[in-house]
């Protein structure tokens, strides 16, 4: 079984020097001060800049390999780890099953707290076992504490069955089983042991980096543009016609025809324009050059 540290020797539970009298300040003050510590959270994450690009890399391999992406944690990690397997499918395109997220507790626990979740050594196993965990997928396990039991467990069996893990913490991990560990060291809390505000905040900021990072890596932008949206709102549709004018220099209405043609494919459209091709040949051109839209436009 892995160490767990008590919670008294957690940096986050320690009491913050600088937020002893917060509640004597003002309102102007409070804000202040919070906004003091939260300047902390940029320099915690850039000491981990190495450990953040070698994640990306096995997150890339797994996921090139076929593999699928699964975030897990308990409370705020756990939202954390939901919300942004929910962004990647608009964002990027992306399957929903290629990225996953299993959180303690299960849904119910994405809105309110479920009490004693994050306890269990059984519950993120039994889901993963669910799921078909196998050596091609990667498992990011996010734990502010380093050692919450869900997570942990999960880690382990994870590397049971030969893939690929990381881990998310925002104290130093006393855990040597993941592959890679992230210690994102921003210190005490505003409040003691409230993880919702500096931890939260710098993992939600390297979960946004991995994810980002990875699909730029895998081709699902072009430039920094999103060519790999899903348009199903017209908010979404209408970034799609601006993307398309921009790369391919035309007006609006041929821009949308192409689109209505390629059912929204960004990708497809830009390459039936640029290369004068019916959709076929440009679906067949994208996946000859594995998605790439700009290998597909050489």
């Amino acid at each position: 079984m892995p160490k767990i540290r008590e919670t008294g020797d957690l940096l986050t539970e320690k009491i913050n020097p600088n937020t002893i009298d917060i509640d004597s300040k003002t309102t102007d003050q409070i804000v202040d001060t919070i906004i003091s510590e939260d300047k902390l959270i940029s320099s915690a994450i850039t000491a981990q800049n190495a450990n953040i690009s070698l994640a990306v890399n096995l997150i890339c391999d797994s996921l090139k390999g076929g593999g699928r992406l699964f975030f897990t944690g308990a409370g705020t990690s756990g939202r954390l780890g939901v919300i942004e397997a929910a962004e990647c499918p608009p964002t990027f395109g992306t399957d929903p099953e290629m990225i996953q997220a299993i959180i303690a507790g299960g849904s119910e626990a994405i809105t309110r707290s479920i009490e004693g979740a994050e306890d269990s050594t059984e519950d993120s196993v039994i889901e993963l076992k669910k799921r078909g965990l196998n050596a091609a997928d990667i498992v990011v396990g996010i734990a502010a504490s380093s050692s919450t039991p869900f997570v942990q467990s999960a880690i382990e069996y994870s590397k049971k069955t030969g893939a690929k893990t990381v881990l998310i913490t925002c104290n130093p991990a006393i855990n040597t089983v993941p592959d890679i560990t992230i210690s994102l060291l921003t210190g005490p809390e505003v409040i003691v042991g409230s993880t919702r505000l500096k931890a939260g905040t710098a993992t939600k900021m390297v979960l946004n980096i991995l994810t980002t990072a990875s699909m730029i890596r895998l081709g699902k932008t072009y430039g920094n543009l999103m060519v790999d949206v899903q348009p199903k709102s017209s908010k979404l549709r209408d970034r799609a016609i601006r993307i398309v004018i921009e790369l391919c220099g035309i007006d609006i209405d041929k821009a949308r025809a192409t689109l209505e043609i390629s059912n929204w494919n960004v990708k497809a459209s830009v390459v039936m324009i640029k290369k004068n091709m019916d959709l076929d040949d440009a679906l067949k051109l994208l996946e000859e050059s594995d998605g790439f839209l700009k290998k597909a436009l050489l």
